[in-house]
């Protein structure tokens, strides 16, 4: 995986357009679990990080209380050409717990109507927890910023890491 032209910018930009990621967590005998979240991302201005909303009693926040290790895939496939293989954006980094009433979990989910969907629809009916996710500073990315006709070149082409600016970490 080579060093590649697209900077974090592009990754982030990308990112932040999408809602829909899987969450990866590790569960008490050290095997992966994997569930699709709903996800929002902090200010830009801010330190990087992932805010998902999950009732408090999920398998997740019980792995994630033994194991803060996780990764969040973002995926972006192709609607039309379903043949194509997805791009994607893979964090990794710690998971911990943020309170609901935070600044940047409330700014957060007000940035897509989904999340605000989400949010009302589970302080209404759930015991909620906030996991933030701290990433580490490299980014796994497959095909963001690239088209088609050059991914066709060569599947290698589009697997590249960009690393995050320190001053977002």
């Amino acid at each position: 995986m080579a060093e590649h032209r697209i900077g974090f910018e592009v990754v982030e930009r990308e990112v932040r357009k999408k809602s829909f990621g899987i969450l990866s967590v590790v569960d008490s005998k050290g095997r992966p679990h994997s569930t699709g979240i709903l996800y929002g991302v902090s200010p830009p201005q801010s330190k990087l990080a992932f805010y998902i909303i999950s009732g408090s009693r999920y398998t997740k926040v019980r792995h994630i209380k033994r194991n803060p290790n996780v990764s969040l895939v973002v995926t972006f496939p192709h609607y039309y050409i379903r043949l194509a293989p997805a791009s994607y954006a893979m964090f990794r980094g710690a998971a911990d717990f943020a309170s609901i009433d935070d600044e940047e979990v409330q700014w957060a989910f007000r940035q897509k109507r989904i999340l605000r969907m989400n949010i009302d629809t589970v302080l209404e009916e759930y015991e909620i927890v906030v996991i933030r996710i701290l990433p580490e500073p490299t980014v796994f990315c497959y095909g963001i910023g690239m088209g088609l006709n050059e991914l066709r070149k060569s599947h290698e082409i589009g697997s590249y890491k960009v690393r995050i600016p320190d001053h977002r970490l």
